[in-house]
């Protein structure tokens, strides 16, 4: 097991879309495990992938307040989508920053699971605004982009700021 590093707003890597995993192997099971391992530690309820710079279509999300009901897809897809919720979200790649996002509360995803099988489920709630947020970084997509132009703008000021003012050598 390993604790991947996660990328921070503004790096241009995570507007990098992923590409679909071709076969389920032991590569992304490990894949999926770093990835729990990582977003538990952050601590997070969600992680993609493209946010530790693996441009594969895999995402985990645990959203119970144990941890204990741990959900890995690999080639999201929502299929539906019905519903409205206007929720605050927050992201691992954007630490400290949160905002109101306007998302379904209600959808149905397709995958496949980490051994290889595909599956549909229904999420509604927090989880389905996780799983929407994930799937976005999957696309290249930041919850910041959900945000006005002038939100967006003073986001990225204060990272570059936040940027420069850390000492040489600090983990990005």
């Amino acid at each position: 097991m390993a604790r991947l590093t996660i990328l921070e707003y503004p790096d241009p890597r995570l507007r990098t879309r992923a590409e679909p995993v071709e076969t389920v192997n032991d590569e992304i099971r490990q894949l999926v495990v770093d990835l729990f391992e990582t977003m538990y530690a952050a601590p997070g309820i969600g992680l993609a992938a493209t946010q530790v710079n693996v441009h594969r279509r895999v995402l985990v999300a645990d959203v119970s307040e144990e941890k204990n009901q741990p959900v890995a897809l690999i080639n999201p897809e929502i299929i539906s989508a019905e519903g409205c919720e206007i929720t605050e979200e927050g992201c691992l790649s954007v630490p400290g920053y949160y905002d109101r996002v306007e998302r379904p509360d209600t959808i149905r995803v397709r995958a496949l699971n980490v051994d290889g099988e595909a599956f549909e489920m229904e999420a509604e709630g927090l989880l389905a605004v996780c799983i929407q947020h994930e799937i976005d970084h999957l696309d290249g997509k930041l919850f910041v982009d959900y945000l006005s132009e002038l939100k967006r703008t003073r986001l990225r000021k204060r990272a570059s700021k936040t940027r420069r003012q850390e000492p040489a050598g600090a983990a990005l």
